[in-house]
């Protein structure tokens, strides 16, 4: 009996051991996201609590700040819909349509993300500074060199794949059997995607939409090189951190980083409530 006992009891021994080496697992990847993500509350802490508050407060307020909000928002919004009204067209052409040289197209439309924003600036400058077609845009009073319109280049250039990369996943996960059905009902293919497709990729579209605004805003290097860090014409809120920061006048750069932060942080809650399907 004692020997039959031995025998039954060794099956839960094993599970025992299974269970806790489950456990450990669990428990150790958990503890290491938590860690991190404290290290990353840590370091936004002691940005925004580095300053007091009268100080932040008079660094907001300044006309300074001002600008760089105001040009921050409007090349960051014309941006995103440059990117919009281009990079809707290709996630579909991606998701719907398979032609030659498809991986190659698609391979090279995902660039950006991998270029350093340095490099890709540099790209950008020689584009519109040494080409004919950059002095010819020159000539006709569209000069992205030095100029407001080099953020919009800049921020277009670098933020196109996150919008391509969201819309063709949200396109992906919509059935194309509505589109089908739409066409025998006598909708062109246009229409199909106007009435049907679009209206039922919404939530990814708007989740798109505000994580591209919001890495346009925070565009920096690709920007500094081809608009350059000129203050009151092209100083951004990344690109007045930097001069600020340059310059020793901390309160004013932590000033422009807590309103980075802040946008950071509702973009992301937007994206991770409505973003659905749309994931990078």
């Amino acid at each position: 009996m004692e020997q039959h006992a031995k025998r039954v009891a060794k099956p839960d021994e094993n599970k025992d051991m299974t269970d806790f080496r489950n456990l450990w697992l669990k428990y150790a990847t958990i503890a290491v996201s938590v860690l991190l993500a404290v290290f990353i509350v840590i370091l936004l802490a002691l940005i925004v609590t580095r300053p007091t508050p009268e100080a932040l407060i008079a660094s907001l307020l300044s006309s300074e700040i001002h600008f760089a909000i105001t040009l921050s928002l409007l090349t960051s919004l014309v941006s995103t819909f440059l990117c919009i009204i281009i990079g809707v067209p290709a996630a579909y052409a991606l998701a719907r349509y398979s032609f030659k040289g498809k991986n190659v197209v698609n391979a090279l439309l995902d660039m950006p993300l991998a270029l350093p924003p340095l490099v890709a600036g540099l790209g950008l400058l020689l584009f519109f500074g040494t080409t004919g077609f950059g002095r010819g845009l020159a000539d006709t009073g569209l000069a992205f060199v030095f100029t407001p319109l080099g953020i919009i280049a800049a921020q277009f250039f670098v933020n196109i794949p996150f919008m391509i990369r969201i819309m063709r996943s949200t396109f992906e996960s919509i059935n194309p059997r509505y589109e089908y059905v739409a066409r025998t009902l006598g909708c062109t293919d246009l229409q199909a995607l106007w009435r049907v497709t679009l209206p039922m990729s919404a939530t990814g579209f708007f989740a798109g939409s505000v994580i591209t605004w919001a890495k346009g805003i925070g565009e920096f290097g690709a920007a500094l090189l081809l608009a350059g860090a000129i203050m009151w014409k092209t100083e951004t809120l990344p690109i007045a951190l930097f001069l600020n920061m340059s310059c020793g006048k901390l309160n004013m750069a932590i000033s422009a980083a807590t309103i980075l932060i802040i946008i950071s942080l509702a973009a992301l809650y937007i994206f991770e409530r409505y973003g659905g399907a749309s994931r990078f």
